[in-house]
């Protein structure tokens, strides 16, 4: 499945902070010592481990706003699997402008393809299983729209994007009502036709009045393999059910199995290891 490219206003401006947060006042004092003005050079993105890329979008802007004359050619795209010393892209243009990019350029990659890869690790486990692996609202500030693209890319549901997205009632949301049935039910008088509405439980006798005041998914948090199965069994394809809290690989093939329809993982963003990538020249 092609990978949706983020806006580019998005984009620019987040490359341009990194490489303004990078340059400082003086800019690149290293290449501006060292390199002469006209000297050119190649290099090339490789990869230096096997696993999923992202994050060519905002490596290739890097390049062109360091070096608007740079001809960069990307041999791969988002969301394909590499395997040690591929080349991810050629790139030809002012040795001090490429140099000024290395970084900025290997940070959202090597980032946005560990969360690729990462992902793709959730979503092999439970293959088979028809259960869909999600992200959550567990990311970098200022960095979510480039983490979710990368669990996009290794194969990973959209979950709500923030708090805008639709409305998801927590435990404390539901303390500060008074219980599940009170506060799905003013949710369900305030939101529009349009407006989803999720409502998390933390026990199995939560879930009947969840469904019964018109949710439309359930998140089932922290349950146990049998409370799950238990959910599925009264639920009856009413909800959504998501299972969440308590996943790693070690236990994620099992909570697929119990029948829910979604599993959302924090781990996704924030805990992927980097993907070592590579700048070579040649």
């Amino acid at each position: 499945m092609p990978v949706m490219p983020l806006p580019r206003h998005v984009v620019t401006e987040a490359v341009a902070r990194a490489i303004s947060e990078d340059q400082g006042g003086r800019g690149d004092v290293t290449s501006l010592a060292c390199i002469p003005a006209k000297a050119e050079a190649k290099f090339y993105f490789k990869s230096r481990e096997a696993g999923v890329v992202c994050g060519l979008q905002p490596a290739l802007e890097a390049i062109w706003q360091c070096d608007p004359e740079a001809l960069v050619s990307p041999q791969v795209a988002d969301g394909e699997t590499v395997e040690p010393d591929d080349v991810l892209i050629s790139v030809t243009g002012k040795a001090r402008g490429l140099l000024s990019a290395e970084r900025i350029a290997l940070n959202f990659m090597g980032r946005m393809s560990g969360i690729a890869s990462f992902t793709r690790t959730y979503v092999d486990a439970i293959a088979g299983t028809g259960v869909r692996i999600a992200h959550t609202r567990k990311t970098t500030p200022g960095f979510r729209a480039f983490e979710l693209q990368a669990v996009q890319a290794g194969g990973g549901a959209l979950h709500r994007f923030g708090l805008d997205d639709a409305i998801l009632i927590k435990d404390n949301h539901v303390a500060v009502c008074g219980g599940v049935a009170e506060a799905v039910q003013a949710a369900r008088q305030s939101a529009g036709h349009m407006t989803r509405i999720a409502v998390e439980v933390d026990r199995l006798d939560q879930l009947g009045a969840a469904i019964n005041a018109g949710a439309e998914s359930v998140l089932l948090d922290n349950f146990s393999l049998d409370d799950l199965r238990a959910a599925v069994d009264q639920a009856k394809g009413k909800v959504i059910l998501e299972a969440s809290g308590g996943v790693n690989l070690d236990t994620v093939r099992g909570i697929a199995e119990t029948g829910v329809d979604v599993i959302s993982v924090g781990a996704l963003t924030h805990s992927a290891p980097n993907f070592d990538i590579g700048l070579d020249e040649r």
